[in-house]
């Protein structure tokens, strides 16, 4: 996948700041949840609406069920800090987000509803993804999977969208800096571009941000040219791809794009914004995704987190509407962070082939790509 000599040179570049090592002792990789009783993401929760309790619940099933979640370190999520929102978030946010609540509930935009629970949902959300960045920067663990919900990436400074009310990965990330670390990587495979983690970060060169998702597609950012503003720029690493995707889009995307710019800025921490929604059976996706795909595509990523940063990688829940795709999407993942052979999708789903772009359109985009961030 990656370029050795490449890789020796990241590894030269890492300086003496570096998370607590890794304790082998103890099990691979975590599972955080809200082990509330009542959950409370169960009561975030719109009638119809595609961001519902039954996404996670089909996960967290799955991994029960096979068994995958035994070989898991179980955490609880905590929730969020007031500090810990604001150091990405105006005041405004967390204030709409309680004042919907207090009223009972409410949109705060066409898209993106709360409920009188909602409040709580999504402190705890955020929570569960400080908790994984925690455990893998005390050692404890070197990966983590937060498996928590609302999503997030969507979240901006000041506006709640697209279904996200607080920027779950962006308050991670931020916290990592505050711990001292100076280079962060995150990669976002979700079909939608993450336009709030990247406007958080957009001036912020200890951030690279590298996005996988669809053209012309909500939110309409995350063209390829957008690379970064001022000492930032050629940290905004946007791969807009054509509709219909498929897995040998996403491969050439990895292999060419994401992991050499993982490479070239030599993280000392990886983190994933997960949404599955990519896959071919989602009902709001345009790229085609398999579970075979999306395995593959974790794959590279936990290799060249290995390879840069140690393994130490944390990986937060965002979108996917199927829940088999999210399951067994899910159970992969989780088979792979514990380094264990991915159990294959029993059912796996293929999309026409007249539906997907040629390899000249998704090579030429890739070399435009490429030249944009200077690759």
């Amino acid at each position: 996948m990656g370029n050795p000599r490449r890789e020796d040179t990241a590894r030269q570049r890492r300086d003496e700041l570096s998370p607590a090592p890794y304790a082998p002792a103890m099990k691979e990789a975590a599972l955080v949840t809200d082990a509330s009783t009542p959950r409370l993401d169960l009561a975030h929760f719109y009638l119809r609406h595609p961001e519902r309790p039954d996404r996670l619940t089909a996960i967290l099933d799955h991994l029960d069920s096979t068994g995958i979640g035994a070989h898991m370190t179980a955490l609880d999520a905590r929730d969020v800090t007031a500090d810990e929102v604001l150091s990405v978030h105006d005041a405004k946010v967390p204030a709409i987000v309680d004042d919907l609540g207090r009223r009972g509930g409410g949109f705060a935009d066409v898209d993106t509803y709360l409920t009188a629970a909602s409040p709580a949902a999504a402190r705890r959300a955020a929570g569960g993804v400080l908790v994984a960045l925690e455990t893998v920067l005390a050692g404890d663990h070197r990966r983590a999977f937060a498996a928590v919900r609302p999503p997030g990436h969507h979240a901006t400074t000041d506006t709640l969208m697209g279904f996200c009310l607080l920027n779950n990965v962006a308050i991670a990330v931020q916290s990592a800096f505050a711990s001292g670390l100076e280079r962060v990587a995150v990669v976002d495979w979700d079909v939608h571009h993450g336009n709030g983690t990247q406007a958080i970060f957009d001036a912020d060169p200890r951030l690279l941000y590298v996005s996988t998702h669809a053209s012309s597609f909500y939110p309409g950012t995350g063209g390829y040219t957008h690379t970064g503003t001022g000492e930032a720029t050629g940290t905004m690493v946007n791969i807009p791809l054509p509709h219909g995707g498929g897995d040998d889009a996403y491969d050439a995307a990895y292999e060419r794009v994401v992991v050499p710019a993982l490479e070239r800025f030599a993280p000392q921490l990886v983190v994933v914004s997960c949404g599955w929604d990519a896959h071919v059976r989602d009902p709001l996706a345009p790229l085609n995704l398999t579970t075979e795909g999306y395995t593959n595509v974790a794959r590279q990523v936990i290799e060249a987190a290995n390879a840069l940063c140690d393994g130490r990688l944390v990986v937060a829940l965002e979108g996917g509407y199927d829940e088999h795709a999210l399951a067994w999407s899910a159970g992969a993942l989780c088979e792979l962070l514990l380094d264990e052979a991915p159990t294959p999708d029993p059912e796996p789903a293929e999309p026409p082939p007249s539906e997907l772009p040629s390899a000249e359109e998704v090579d030429e985009l890739l070399g435009a790509v490429r030249a944009a961030v200077g690759l």
